[in-house]
Protein backbone atom coordinates (compact mmCIF):
# COMPACT_ATOMS: atom_id res chain seq x y z
CA UNK A 1 0.00 0.00 0.00
CA UNK A 2 1.50 3.57 -1.04
CA UNK A 3 2.54 5.44 2.20
CA UNK A 4 0.62 8.53 1.65
CA UNK A 5 2.94 11.30 3.33
CA UNK A 6 6.05 9.45 2.07
CA UNK A 7 5.45 8.45 -0.93
CA UNK A 8 6.61 4.90 -0.78
CA UNK A 9 4.96 1.75 -1.27
CA UNK A 10 2.76 0.46 -4.12
CA UNK A 11 -0.20 2.51 -5.14
CA UNK A 12 -3.73 1.51 -4.50
CA UNK A 13 -5.58 0.27 -1.31
CA UNK A 14 -6.16 -3.25 -0.75
CA UNK A 15 -8.16 -4.18 2.31
CA UNK A 16 -7.56 -7.85 1.92
CA UNK A 17 -4.26 -7.69 2.50
CA UNK A 18 -4.69 -4.91 5.03
CA UNK A 19 -6.43 -7.72 6.60
CA UNK A 20 -3.86 -10.31 6.47
CA UNK A 21 -1.68 -7.89 8.33
CA UNK A 22 -3.74 -7.51 10.80
CA UNK A 23 -4.17 -11.07 11.79
CA UNK A 24 -0.73 -11.59 11.37
CA UNK A 25 0.20 -9.04 14.15
CA UNK A 26 -2.79 -10.49 16.32
CA UNK A 27 -1.50 -14.58 15.59
CA UNK A 28 1.75 -12.89 16.50
CA UNK A 29 0.80 -11.57 19.55
CA UNK A 30 -1.30 -13.81 21.19
CA UNK A 31 1.39 -16.44 20.49
CA UNK A 32 4.66 -14.66 21.52
CA UNK A 33 3.53 -12.54 24.04
CA UNK A 34 1.97 -14.44 26.86
CA UNK A 35 0.56 -11.31 29.00
CA UNK A 36 -1.54 -10.85 25.29
CA UNK A 37 -2.86 -14.33 25.32
CA UNK A 38 -3.50 -14.71 29.40
CA UNK A 39 -6.03 -11.45 28.92
CA UNK A 40 -7.72 -12.53 25.88
CA UNK A 41 -8.21 -16.46 27.34
CA UNK A 42 -9.56 -14.76 30.70
CA UNK A 43 -11.67 -12.61 29.30
CA UNK A 44 -12.86 -14.73 26.54
CA UNK A 45 -14.17 -17.08 30.04
CA UNK A 46 -16.34 -14.01 31.61
CA UNK A 47 -17.41 -13.03 28.16
CA UNK A 48 -18.87 -16.66 27.94
CA UNK A 49 -20.22 -16.81 31.03
CA UNK A 50 -21.71 -13.28 30.36
CA UNK A 51 -23.06 -14.36 26.95
CA UNK A 52 -24.75 -17.75 28.94
CA UNK A 53 -26.58 -15.72 31.37
CA UNK A 54 -27.80 -13.03 28.45
CA UNK A 55 -26.47 -10.04 29.95
CA UNK A 56 -25.49 -8.49 26.59
CA UNK A 57 -24.31 -4.78 27.69
CA UNK A 58 -22.35 -6.56 30.44
CA UNK A 59 -21.26 -8.40 27.40
CA UNK A 60 -20.52 -5.27 25.19
CA UNK A 61 -18.62 -4.03 28.07
CA UNK A 62 -16.55 -6.95 28.57
CA UNK A 63 -15.43 -6.30 24.84
CA UNK A 64 -15.03 -2.93 24.95
CA UNK A 65 -12.45 -3.30 28.48
CA UNK A 66 -10.54 -6.27 26.81
CA UNK A 67 -10.07 -4.52 23.49
CA UNK A 68 -8.48 -1.36 25.45
CA UNK A 69 -6.48 -3.74 27.56
CA UNK A 70 -5.12 -6.29 24.41
CA UNK A 71 -4.76 -2.55 22.30
CA UNK A 72 -2.25 -1.15 25.29
CA UNK A 73 -0.49 -4.50 25.20
CA UNK A 74 -0.11 -4.67 21.98
CA UNK A 75 0.98 -1.00 21.42
CA UNK A 76 3.40 -1.59 24.77
CA UNK A 77 5.12 -4.68 23.51
CA UNK A 78 5.49 -2.41 19.53
CA UNK A 79 7.46 0.27 21.73
CA UNK A 80 9.64 -2.13 23.53
CA UNK A 81 10.46 -4.43 20.62
CA UNK A 82 11.31 -1.21 18.83
CA UNK A 83 13.26 0.65 21.88
CA UNK A 84 15.50 -2.59 21.89
CA UNK A 85 16.23 -2.28 18.06
CA UNK A 86 17.17 1.32 18.41
CA UNK A 87 19.32 0.83 21.73
CA UNK A 88 20.85 -2.53 22.90
CA UNK A 89 22.55 -1.09 25.39
CA UNK A 90 21.17 0.21 28.56
CA UNK A 91 20.31 3.73 28.01
CA UNK A 92 18.24 6.09 30.73
CA UNK A 93 15.79 7.85 28.55
CA UNK A 94 14.98 4.13 26.66
CA UNK A 95 14.17 2.95 29.82
CA UNK A 96 11.68 6.01 30.77
CA UNK A 97 9.78 5.31 27.21
CA UNK A 98 9.46 1.80 28.21
CA UNK A 99 8.66 3.09 31.48
CA UNK A 100 5.70 5.26 29.89
CA UNK A 101 4.38 3.05 27.79
CA UNK A 102 3.76 -0.07 30.65
CA UNK A 103 1.98 2.59 32.68
CA UNK A 104 -0.65 2.83 30.07
CA UNK A 105 -1.12 -1.03 30.07
CA UNK A 106 -1.07 -0.38 33.43
CA UNK A 107 -3.95 2.25 33.17
CA UNK A 108 -5.77 -0.10 31.01
CA UNK A 109 -4.85 -3.23 32.93
CA UNK A 110 -7.05 -1.21 36.00
CA UNK A 111 -10.23 -0.82 33.85
CA UNK A 112 -9.75 -4.05 32.35
CA UNK A 113 -9.67 -6.01 36.24
CA UNK A 114 -12.66 -3.80 37.70
CA UNK A 115 -14.78 -4.39 34.35
CA UNK A 116 -13.75 -8.26 35.06
CA UNK A 117 -13.95 -8.74 38.39
CA UNK A 118 -17.28 -6.30 39.16
CA UNK A 119 -18.84 -8.68 35.98
CA UNK A 120 -17.50 -11.68 37.70
CA UNK A 121 -19.24 -11.11 41.36
CA UNK A 122 -21.98 -10.11 39.82
CA UNK A 123 -23.08 -13.16 38.00
CA UNK A 124 -21.55 -15.50 40.52
CA UNK A 125 -23.68 -13.93 42.97
CA UNK A 126 -26.81 -14.55 40.36
CA UNK A 127 -25.35 -18.03 39.70
CA UNK A 128 -25.17 -19.52 43.31
CA UNK A 129 -28.46 -17.58 44.20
Amino acid sequence: MRHKFLGTGEPGYHPLRKLRTILSGLRYAVLYDFSVAWKLLFSLGVLGFALYARDWVDSLLIIVVTGLVIVAEIMNSAIEALCDFVETRHNEKIKIIKDIAAAGVGVAMLAWLLVLGFELERMLRIFWA
